[in-house]
């Protein structure tokens, strides 16, 4: 087994032992090409099948940038608290926002402005006009994206004109309860979703909890009740929605575009994901959580996938195709469906990548054309392209996951928040990359002043997550409560994205160590997945718990399973750890981190990893390659289907026996 130096947080241990080649890829983006197989097999860009979108939950089904839709309101989720009044609910995620978009860079910059003025002065009936906004949908995604954003604030109509100012309601609800409840009990009222409710933190003082409970009543009665309870010796107070509380202004045509679905195939290029549901929302006049997808695709690459959007009807989305394309996007297979599409409903992914300046290991950039070269590199790349048909490759998470090019990589991140060291984790997160980009020079500003204010101010409006936290830390100061303050003002699927990467890393280091140690036989102690044909469980409650068998002596030496039904925990608190040398490697790996004890929940930020299983190997299908000669170097064409949850860099990795 052939070892070579590592790219940060992916080991280098192959299973094939072929000498590899070197070459480049995503020169341009049309080399790297990626399309979207759907629950039935089919790729996204072939004809539009009959069915409908929808079914299970595989929250891993996606790339490295982690972002998934969930979002939690704060205080009690536990499901024992009330019962008769049912749990919380997750209102509708809002991360996508881009209020540059929806409200344009200047007039978004005045409202940044306008916020901080607020906080700092709380002047008295301060107003500030957004613009005007003819199209009805527009003016409906702008009032409702400002209130998520900013819970305190309250827009104005005077149409077609639309002007904000602070909400008096939630000034005197900040004064009863804490800033951060009182935004998410807001954000909460704004969303009105049926059966919800929402649950203040404890409160053991009953003349405080019953200013609370007259405030709500008399300015939300005739939409909430509100109600005291107890659990293991603490009071809380629960809010729900009445059952007529629904919004009663709704006509008739909004009622039936709530049951409307669209669906259709994105083709993007150079675009993130999120931002270009973020500029489909704008021009539709819906909010960016409307859309649902299967899997979050690359930015450097031509992709095609599957979406929905609701409220939105086929006739009404083909009109703004022609505005789509402006911005690097073309859909196709536009049709009504009945229902959203469900993250992770996807079989996988199909790759057709180009590597340019294809040469052996030891070869110059430029080498000198001749006949020989071409034969020898031929036999290289087919051995290559062979044996990892044949063998697979190891299922690595690829450097995306870790956020590849950062100085600080997002696991270290993760390791801090999973030690519930806040303040260590934004300093590691707000950490400049070399050179001058403006969101360097912001985060070192931050590092060597404290001064979010003055941060915020530098920060890009294209760095949402670094503007948010700088806004809550600007608000709740940069100590240990500030900190937690600035992690909550991500939605949950970003803050989880960090210590998911922690436990990543951890993952592909102990595969490395399984491999080198225990060599390519499955031993006794291994765990096996006894369900072949997803790539990755999670044991969550929205799917079943996997079959895990754990390999006796006896079936070792029967030689009864292959190493592709192996698979490894990523750390949480509901794995199985293996019952062999492994075991005991995980619990010395955490413990180097100080994780020895690791409950793997952080309560402070609403967090609960319960971890998940992965397969040892992953294995391509429908692998075809042609390799062409060309006048300056020689480029390879390569055609091939990943399962979800694997990166196609990694397969190129173990092919080429080198980082491309």
């Amino acid at each position: 087994m052939r070892q070579e130096t590592a790219v940060v947080n992916v080991p280098t241990h192959f299973i094939s032992n072929h000498e590899g080649f070197l070459g480049s890829i995503k020169n341009v983006t049309e080399d790297f090409v990626v399309t979207e197989i759907d629950i039935h097999g089919q790729n996204v860009n072939t004809a539009a099948s009959g069915h409908t979108p929808g079914g299970a939950c595989n929250d891993e089904s996606k790339s490295g940038a982690e972002l998934k839709d969930s979002s939690h309101s704060s205080g009690s989720h536990d499901p024992a608290v009330s019962s008769e009044w049912g749990v919380d609910i997750p209102l509708p995620t809002f991360e996508s926002f881009d209020l540059d978009v929806i409200l344009g860079q200047s007039v978004s910059e005045e409202l940044e402005q306008f916020v901080l003025t607020l906080r700092d002065k709380k002047p008295a009936e301060l107003e500030l006009s957004l613009g005007f906004f003819t199209d009805k949908h527009q003016r409906a995604n702008v009032h409702r994206a400002v209130r998520h954003r900013f819970p305190f604030l309250m827009t104005v109509t005077i149409q077609p004109e639309i002007r904000v100012r602070e909400d008096p309601d939630y000034r005197e609800l900040s004064r009863l309860v804490k800033d951060d409840e009182a935004e998410d009990f807001f954000r909460f009222i704004d969303a009105k979703v049926r059966g919800s409710s929402y649950t203040f933190g404890p409160d053991d003082n009953k003349e405080h909890r019953t200013a609370v409970h007259h405030f709500l009543n008399r300015r939300f009665g005739k939409l909430v009740e509100t109600k005291s309870f107890s659990d293991q010796g603490r009071t809380s107070i629960s809010v729900r929605l009445r059952e007529h509380g629904r919004p009663k202004k709704r006509t008739a045509e909004e009622r039936r575009d709530e049951d409307i679905y669209t669906a259709f195939t994105l083709c993007k290029e150079n675009l993130e994901t999120l931002e270009a549901i973020s500029y489909m929302a704008a021009a539709l006049g819906v909010l960016p959580s409307d859309f649902t997808y299967a899997g979050i695709k690359d930015k450097r690459a031509i992709t095609y996938q599957a979406m929905v959007v609701k409220k939105v009807s086929p006739q009404r989305f083909k009109e703004k195709t022609a505005e789509f394309e402006k911005r690097g996007m073309r859909v196709s297979q536009v049709r009504s469906v009945s229902e959203p599409l469900r993250l992770g409903r996807l079989q996988g992914n199909h790759f057709d990548l180009v590597v340019r300046n294809v040469r052996p290991h030891g070869a110059p950039d430029a080498q000198p054309r001749g006949a020989d070269v071409h034969p020898h590199l031929a036999a290289l790349v087919k051995e290559a392209v062979e044996n990892v048909k044949t063998k697979g490759f190891v299922n690595y998470y690829g450097p995306q996951r870790f956020g590849s090019g950062q100085s600080v990589h997002s696991d270290r991140v993760g390791l801090a928040l999973l030690k519930e060291d806040m303040v260590g984790a934004v300093r590691l997160f707000f950490t400049p990359e070399d050179g001058d980009e403006p969101q360097s020079q912001a985060k070192r500003h931050f590092v060597q002043t404290d001064n979010a204010k003055e941060s915020l101010v530098l920060m890009p409006l294209s760095k949402p997550r670094e503007r948010l936290m700088l806004r809550a830390l600007n608000r709740y100061g940069t100590g240990p409560d500030g900190c937690v303050q600035a992690w909550l003002s991500l939605p949950h699927s970003m803050r989880v994205f960090y210590p998911h990467a922690y436990c990543s890393r951890v993952w592909n280091e102990a595969v490395a160590h399984r491999l080198a140690t225990l060599g390519h036989n499955v031993r006794k102690g291994d765990l096996v997945w006894m369900q072949m044909g997803q790539n990755e469980i999670e044991d969550t409650a929205e799917t079943s718990s996997p079959q895990i068998h754990v390999v006796t002596d006896q079936e070792e030496q029967a030689g009864v399973y292959a190493l592709e039904q192996v698979v490894l925990p990523m750390p949480g608190n509901t794995v199985k750890y293996p019952e062999n040398a492994m075991g005991p490697w995980y619990q010395e790996r955490l413990a180097r981190d100080g994780l020895a004890d690791c409950r793997f929940r952080v309560s402070s930020l609403k967090l609960n990893l319960p971890g998940c299983y992965r397969p040892v190997l992953a294995v391509p299908h429908k692998l075809r390659y042609q390799l062409r000669q060309g006048s300056d170097s020689d480029s390879l064409t390569l055609n091939f289907d990943l399962d979800s949850s694997c990166y196609a860099t990694i397969c190129l990795r173990e092919i080429m026996k080198c980082d491309p």
